[in-house]
Formats: C-alpha cells, structure tokens, sequence
C-alpha cells in the first residue's frame, strides 16, 4: 500500500519531510498506483498499445493526453531544424509521461515508442478530480514531476561540465536506478533496449565517440553494454568515476 502521507505534521522551524518520510519516498512512485486499479480507473481511462517507433505526443500538435507507461519503453526528444535529435529523457514502465502537455497542450517535445509498449491514457477531467480527493496520489504526480526536472538537471550538468565517459557512466547508472525502483534493475546490472545511437543522442555525442566511451569503460573494468545488457562490473568504481548519488531519484 502507497505510505500514508496524512501522518506526518509540518512544524515551522522543521524539515517538512520527517526522517520516516524519508524512508520511505520512494512509495511515493507512482507505479505503486498500478497495485490500486480502483484509483488508477479514476483517471487512466483507456490502455493502449504502441508499436515500436510510434509516436505518442508530436510537436506543433495540440494533444490533450498523457501516459502512465506500464509496459515497455519510450522517449522524449527535440529535433532541430538540420534534423539532428536531442533526447531529453527515457521513460521506463511506471513512469507518468507527458503530463505537462495536460496544462500546455502545444509544448515542443515529441515522445516516441521506442519498444512496442502498453501505456494508460490520463483523463484530464478525471486526474484532476482524482488529485482532489486522494492525497497520495497528488503527492505521487507532484514526486514525479519533481523527479523529472532532477534527471534533466543533471543530464544538463552532464553536457555542459561532465567528461564523456563520467556522463555515460552516470547514464547507466541513473538508468539503473530508475528501473531498480519498479523492480527491474539489479546491484549487477539490468536489461536495456536502447541503441548506441539512441544513448548517444541523449549525452550529446556522436555514434562514433559514444563507441569509444564504451571501450573506454570497459577498459577501466568498470561496466559493460553488450547485447542488450548492461553489466556492472565494479560497481564502486562506476560510482566513483560517475560521482554518483541516486538521492535524486529517490
């Protein structure tokens, strides 16, 4: 059951999180929803399935929808007018996407299937109603949300001040995170659909360099990604090389 969040009191002078909140923050993930179909059937009114490459959400549309990711994996991208694709993030299953697009239905970002995948179509009508009477669940959108502009500020921190190889090994071990949070990623390592040239368009580098990094990473004995699979090697060498800290995601 999602943690009860009526219990906690904010007193001034105070953290507002308790430190048995803390611990717990990672309940607030809205995938926890899935296990409550009574409260999801409330707002995610129709599933839905998109095959591999589909785009869900394209710019300079004007969509009234957002996703509850349950199955699958999907992306958000910008491309540019010579046609190049920057990647803003990936989304895993459990994962809230587009929501933004609820309240500014013309945003600039495109979302794309990236493995055929089972998503929940949000009703704006029925969220909001949702949002009203049940306190968990908008904490959960509001956890998401705020989890999201983490990812991307530290994707942004990777392009502009991390070495290559200290952003893709925080990638991979964000990615990682993420998944082990909805139970898909393990201390040695996790499957992983994307291509070398999907994961080069999010940290910013060619196909070419990303290769290079990856040898680079290997090398050092530190991770590997192969067939699909990423392998830890020496976790605590990845970490130390990628100046990792998951708190973000959690």
């Amino acid at each position: 059951m999602p943690y009860d969040l009526s219990a906690p009191v904010y007193k001034p002078g105070s953290s507002f999180l308790s430190a048995d909140l803390r611990i717990h923050r990672s309940a607030l993930h809205i995938a926890h929803l899935l296990r409550d179909t009574g409260a999801l059937d409330t707002f995610a009114v129709h599933r839905r399935i998109f095959t591999k490459g589909s785009d869900l959400i394209h710019e300079n549309r004007q969509w009234q929808n957002a996703y509850l990711l349950t199955a699958g994996w999907a992306c958000s991208y910008m491309l540019l007018r010579d046609g190049t694709r920057q990647i803003i993030n990936f989304h895993v299953p459990g994962d809230l996407i587009g929501i933004r697009r609820l309240l500014i239905p013309d945003a600039d970002d495109n979302l794309c299937a990236i493995t055929s995948i089972e998503v929940r179509e949000i009703d704006i009508e029925g969220l909001l109603a949702a949002l009203r009477g049940n306190n968990c669940l908008a904490m959960s959108v509001l956890w998401s949300a705020f989890r999201d502009e983490a990812i991307v500020s530290q994707h942004l921190v990777g392009i502009g001040r991390r070495r290559p190889v200290n952003r893709a090994a925080h990638f991979f071990l964000e990615l990682g995170s993420r998944l082990s949070l909805v139970g898909l990623g393990t201390k040695t390592g996790y499957q992983c659909p994307l291509t070398q040239s999907l994961i080069a368009d999010a940290l910013g580098l060619t196909a070419v360099h990303f290769n290079r990094v990856l040898r680079q990473l290997r090398e050092l004995n530190a991770m590997t990604f192969h067939d699909g699979w990423v392998q830890y090697l020496d976790g605590e060498k990845l970490e130390h090389l990628a100046d990792f800290d998951s708190s973000y995601l959690q």
